[in-house]
């Protein structure tokens, strides 16, 4: 049995990429994890290519670099009999949400865990498009955007001498730092669990409001909420 690292033309996936699943956008839009109907339908494509490609490519164990788009995964494993369905009948197996704990396939070498710049090159080559913004979180930041501090209270801050304010994490180790225009700002973060960004105070116009944050979600302090 011949194997090969380069995925399988994304054309033999056809069945498992036009699948539609109505009462899962139905749910999403419902429960309020998403803001409309389209952006269910735009992340629920992305949950099907990543599946297309981790079944396509069993070489590699393809590690989730969205959060957004993680969620909407499990939220279609919350359908229980509908996903088993889906991956039998598309992948001739059950794929778990950590592929990367999932058995070997027979006859497979063990994977290597995958690179965000080798997932997105495996992405292009198979799909024929570059990820889209889904893919960044941190693009995904608005005023309007919802964020979660999973260590809320146990960050702190510290001016420094070069007119710069640092957060610190619980160990006292600088994890980040702006400007002292953004000190309360980052003040408010470093104490809040959930917040708006548009709730931010202190004196950052919006679009330094939405530059902060996404900031902070791309270097994985800040999480966006469902």
């Amino acid at each position: 049995m011949t194997t090969t690292t380069e995925p399988v033309a994304a054309e033999v996936w056809r069945d498992a990429l036009a699948f539609q699943a109505p009462f899962l956008i139905e749910k999403l839009t419902r429960d309020h994890v998403v803001e409309s109907a389209e952006e269910a339908e735009a992340l629920f494509r992305e949950v099907k290519r990543y599946l297309v490609l981790a079944a396509a490519d069993h070489t590699v164990a393809w590690a989730m670099y969205s959060l957004r788009i993680d969620q909407v995964w499990h939220q279609f494993i919350l359908f229980t009999r509908q996903y088993i369905d889906y991956c039998l009948e598309n992948f001739g197996r059950y794929i778990q949400h950590a592929p990367s704990t999932a058995p070997p396939v027979e006859n497979l070498a063990p994977p290597t865990r995958s690179t965000f710049d080798q997932f997105a090159d495996a992405y292009e080559r198979l799909f024929g498009e570059p990820l889209p913004d889904l893919w960044f979180d941190e693009r995904g930041v608005t005023l309007d955007r919802r964020l979660v501090n999973t260590r809320a209270g146990t960050l702190s801050l510290r001016d420094s001498d070069d007119d710069m304010v640092e957060l610190l994490g619980e160990d006292g180790r600088p994890l980040f730092a702006v400007e002292q225009v953004g000190r309360n700002a980052l003040d408010f973060i470093s104490r809040t669990g959930t917040f708006f960004v548009r709730e931010l105070p202190g004196e950052l116009l919006d679009v330094q409001k939405i530059a902060l944050t996404s900031t902070l979600v791309e270097h994985k302090l800040l999480d966006l909420a469902s």
